[in-house]
C-alpha cells in the first residue's frame, strides 16, 4: 500500500496535531534532481540569525499522523542526512509528542550540534508528565521551567531560536518577553519568536525586544500572512518561518476529490477539505502540476520554490517521516524560474480560489490572538 492509499484508509493521532506543522505526505512524481544528491547552498537571514534556505520540521518522527510510530533509528538517520544536505534549521516544540520530537531530535544532534539552529516552542500548559490541560500557559516562571526541561531533552546548553507556540490571552506579552530576556541574558535562549500572533502583540513584542521570526502557517493553499503579517515582518526586519509550507499534502498531490479521510484525520474537521471544497480547489493544484511538469521537478519543489521566490527572510520547515521526501524537499531551492515565469504563475495563481477554513473554530480561536495589555 502506498502512502496515497494510506491517507485514504487511516486517520491523524489526534486532534491536537491540528497546532504543529503537517508533514509532507505524497511526492510520487519523480523529477530531474531523484538521482542526484541535492545541497542546500544559498543562506537566509531571520533577523540576525542565518540559517540555509529549506529546515526541516521533526514534529512527526515520535508519531504521524497515520498513528504509525516510525524508527527512532531511520528518524536520526534522516535527520543526519538533512544535516549532510546543508539543512541547518530544525523545527520541534515540546507539544509534538508530548516532549518526544525534542528527545529525538537530542539524540540526533550531538555531534553536529554547533553547526545548526535548534527552535522550539512553548506555550501549552503540559504538565511534567507529559499529560495536556487543554490550555494555554505563558507565566513567566513556567517558561522558566519549561525551557529546563527542554535543554535536557535536547541535550545542549541553549536554544537558539524559543517560540512562544500561540499566545496566552491572560499573560501580556511584556511579561513573557521578560521571562525570554532572562533566559538570553543567562544564555539558555538566543533568539525568539512568536507563531500565530496577532499583529499588534508582535509589535508590542519588537518593541520589548527584537523578534528573530514569525513561524505562521503559509502556503499556495494558505495565503493569510500576505495580509499583514508579511509586510509587517518586512517592515521591522524579522524573518518568517511557514509551517505546513506543502498544504497539509495538498500541494504534494496526495489529496483530491476522491479521496476520502479516516475517522480521526483532522482534516476531516477542517472545511477546506470537505469533498466539496477539495473538487473546488484542484485547479490549485492543477496549476503546480502543469509547471512541474514544465520544469521536470515535482509538484512539492515548485510549492517551495515559489515560498522561496516571495522574500529572501522566507524559510518553510517542511517535514517529513521520508527519507526520499526529505531529498526531494531540499531539491525544492534548486528549482529556478524566471522573473516572467513567476508573473505568469502568480497571475493565474491570483485568478484560483481556495474554498473553504484551515481550522475549526476551536483551533481557529487560537490564531491571530492578541495579549492582554500590560496594567
Amino acid at each position: 500500500m502506498n502512502r496515497r492509499d494510506i491517507l485514504k484508509t487511516t486517520g491523524l493521532a489526534i486532534v491536537g496535531t491540528a497546532l504543529i506543522p503537517f508533514d509532507t505526505f505524497a511526492q510520487n512524481k519523480k523529477s530531474k534532481s531523484d538521482n542526484v544528491q541535492p545541497i542546500l547552498s544559498g543562506k537566509r537571514k531571520l533577523g540576525k540569525l542565518e540559517v540555509f534556505a529549506i529546515g526541516l520540521g521533526v514534529q512527526n518522527m515520535p508519531r504521524t499522523y497515520q498513528t504509525t510510530i516510525p524508527s527512532r533509528k531511520e528518524m536520526r538517520n534522516i535527520i543526519h542526512k538533512a544535516f549532510d544536505n546543508g539543512v541547518t534549521l530544525f523545527d520541534t516544540a515540546e507539544a509534538y509528542g508530548p516532549f518526544e520530537s525534542e528527545k529525538i531530535l537530542g539524540e540526533a544532534t550531538t555531534s553536529f550540534r554547533d553547526k545548526i539552529v535548534i527552535e522550539t516552542k512553548f506555550g501549552f500548559d503540559i504538565g511534567g508528565d507529559g499529560k495536556r490541560t487543554g490550555g494555554l500557559n505563558s507565566q513567566p516562571e513556567h517558561i522558566k521551567s519549561v525551557v529546563e526541561a527542554m535543554l535536557k531533552r535536547l541535550k545542549t546548553d541553549r536554544i537558539d531560536l524559543l517560540y512562544q507556540h500561540r499566545v496566552d490571552p491572560n499573560v501580556p506579552i511584556e511579561d513573557v518577553v521578560g521571562a525570554i530576556k532572562d533566559l538570553i541574558k543567562e544564555g539558555k535562549v538566543l533568539h525568539y519568536g512568536l507563531s500565530e500572533a496577532g499583529e499588534q502583540t508582535i509589535r508590542r513584542a519588537h518593541k520589548e525586544h527584537p523578534v528573530t521570526a514569525i513561524q505562521n502557517e503559509y502556503s499556495l493553499l494558505w495565503r493569510g500572512a500576505e495580509k499583514s503579517i508579511i509586510p509587517m515582518c518586512e517592515e521591522l526586519g524579522i524573518g518568517f518561518v511557514p509551517w505546513s509550507p506543502l498544504g497539509v499534502g495538498f500541494l504534494t498531490g496526495a489529496i483530491d476529490e476522491n479521496t476520502h479521510f479516516a475517522q480521526g484525520d483532522f482534516r476531516s474537521m477542517t472545511t477546506r477539505f470537505t469533498t466539496e471544497n477539495i473538487a473546488k480547489n484542484i485547479p490549485l493544484i492543477n496549476l503546480v502540476k502543469k509547471w512541474s511538469e514544465a520544469k521536470n521537478v515535482t509538484p512539492a519543489q515548485i510549492s517551495l520554490a515559489w515560498l522561496l521566490a516571495q522574500k529572501p527572510w522566507i524559510v518553510p520547515i517542511p517535514g517529513t517521516t521520508q527519507m526520499s521526501h526529505l531529498m526531494d524537499n531540499i531539491g525544492g531551492e534548486n528549482v529556478k524560474l524566471s522573473s516572467t515565469e513567476w508573473k505568469a504563475f502568480n497571475e493565474e495563481l491570483n485568478t484560483i480560489q481556495v474554498f473553504g477554513e484551515r481550522f475549526p473554530p476551536f483551533v481557529q480561536a487560537m490564531s491571530g490572538v492578541e495579549a492582554p495589555l500590560k496594567k
